[in-house]
């Protein structure tokens, strides 16, 4: 099988005007959404075939495999794709119990509360002692 027949997958996505596509890593267990991240191409295809979360840095214009730094890596356990074909979700064993780079086991920590945003969710680990400089 040709280079092209096996990455025809990867057709199937709709991908934006970056090439870029939106991704969402839920605990497999909880079913808490973690984060929100974006993936070209080469992203989704290693993550799919690797088995750990790669992503797409819009701001460094890099692909960052998650916990690279941090040591809180996803292992990827399912993939799948939404029914416009335009978002990803991942469900992932989170590992270290941290997916937010402010220390926190999630990056919906903020809740709207009557006009004001309420930090719920604790740091686990301060991101200086995580990634040195946040």
């Amino acid at each position: 099988m040709d280079i092209n027949q096996q990455t025809r997958w990867l057709d199937t996505v709709k991908w934006d005007q970056n090439g870029l596509v939106p991704v969402i890593a839920q605990d497999e267990s909880s079913n808490q959404v973690l984060m929100m991240a974006w993936m070209n191409r080469e992203a989704l295809m290693l993550t799919c075939t690797g088995g750990q979360a790669v992503y797409w840095s819009r701001s460094r214009q890099v692909l960052w495999r998650k916990g690279e730094r941090s040591g809180n890596q996803q292992q990827v356990s399912e993939v799948r794709l939404d029914c416009d074909a335009d978002v990803v979700l991942l469900k992932v064993k989170q590992i270290g119990g941290i997916a937010c780079h402010t220390g926190r086991p999630h990056c919906f920590f903020r809740r709207y509360i009557k006009g004001n945003w309420i930090t719920e969710d604790n740091m686990l680990k301060d991101p200086q002692e995580l990634y040195g400089h946040e």
